[in-house]
């Protein structure tokens, strides 16, 4: 995701540094004008926008922090913006230290997947400071057109936990619902055909949905098991905190703990049907 939002940035004028934990990604972009950078230090001190798009917590913290990382390059008038998916606490933690510098923090978290932001209809969520906001908006729009501030710093976190709450339920209905359509006798081209065709269609199930047929599966996945398991653990420890009950998401929990459990969490999440299936005596 990260490679493609480069790749954005640059067609649209845009000079762009870049920086990678797996060199040979960054050469690959370096072939089409991004300038790469030695370490994320370097860069931050090179330009005036940053941006991140990283696996997790743990991850945000090793490209931040220490010598050689993203905050002992940042200072007056810089912004950083994280558009990772991470716990709320832990970015409101780092924009305190990104402030210490003089410069501002931005959570940027996405809402889409590659083929939405190949499409150009990728959505961006900010939090943070109303003015750091307005002055990397344009950046912003080149990367996904889409983009609301929703709140201050950790907000645009919640809010996309929210969203991909929402997304992983209703995939994994979708899911229970071909099943099912399936293990009654209906061919499942046609289960899939007509829930597309339904009122329950939507734009993640219109280009997930057919993932379920035979040899549609990606090689490469969108969103794995793990790391869409990783939104739903942050979205219900969140609902934990806040005392609100989240039923549905405790549930589609366990379906992708079963994904894991039969050696299929490496695969895009919608292989969970593989689960219903397995349940209901269809597998093969």
């Amino acid at each position: 995701m990260g490679g493609r939002a480069v790749e954005r940035l640059l067609s649209a004028g845009h000079p762009v540094t870049g920086w990678n934990r797996s060199p040979g990604r960054a050469e690959a972009l370096a072939a089409k004008g991004m300038r790469v950078a030695a370490t994320p230090r370097e860069l931050a001190q090179d330009v005036d926008v940053v941006l991140s798009m990283v696996t997790d917590t743990n991850a945000v913290e090793q490209v931040a922090s220490g010598a050689d990382g993203i905050l002992a390059g940042l200072g007056p008038g810089k912004v950083y913006a994280d558009m990772s998916t991470i716990a709320a606490d832990a970015s409101r933690g780092l924009a305190e230290r990104v402030a210490e510098t003089g410069a501002a923090m931005l959570d940027a978290p996405v809402s889409g997947s590659l083929t939405t932001l190949e499409a150009g209809e990728l959505a961006i969520m900010v939090g943070g400071d109303a003015e750091a906001f307005e002055r990397i908006e344009p950046v912003l729009k080149a990367i996904g057109p889409k983009v609301t501030r929703v709140g201050e710093n950790g907000q645009a976190l919640q809010m996309k936990l929210a969203i991909n709450l929402a997304l992983v339920v209703q995939v994994i209905g979708f899911c229970e619902g071909v099943a099912l359509a399936e293990r009654a006798g209906v061919s499942r081209e046609s289960a899939v055909e007509a829930m597309l065709n339904s009122v329950v269609s939507s734009p993640v199930l219109n280009y997930r949905g057919p993932f379920v047929l035979e040899g549609r599966m990606p090689e490469e996945a969108f969103a794995d098991v793990d790391l869409q398991q990783k939104d739903l653990l942050l979205a219900l420890e969140l609902g934990r905190k806040l005392g609100v009950p989240l039923p549905t998401a405790a549930a589609s929990n366990e379906l992708l703990n079963a994904c894991r459990g039969l050696g299929i969490g490496h695969r895009d999440f919608v292989v969970v049907y593989e689960v219903y299936r397995r349940l209901a005596g269809a597998a093969e």
